[in-house]
């Protein structure tokens, strides 16, 4: 249970549209190789722009979300 007055740090907030895959690695917690396997995979959410894949932020939160229901 947690305090009301207790603010919990969200790593999501404030983030733009679209990430680099290494910095959706660092706030998933996996390396860089793993993120881009499940972009490949289509397991993160991406989008390209050009030659750049990014991945997209609003989604990070479903893909962890279904990541602990699988474990």
């Amino acid at each position: 249970m947690t305090n009301s007055h207790e603010v919990r740090h969200d790593p999501f907030a404030g983030l733009p549209l679209l990430i680099p895959i290494p910095q959706a690695a660092k706030l998933l917690g996996i390396s860089r190789a793993a993120a881009y396997r499940f972009a490949s995979s289509g397991d993160l959410p991406t989008k390209r722009l050009g030659r750049r894949i990014y991945v997209v932020s609003a989604k990070l939160r479903e893909f962890l979300d279904l990541e602990d229901r699988a474990a």
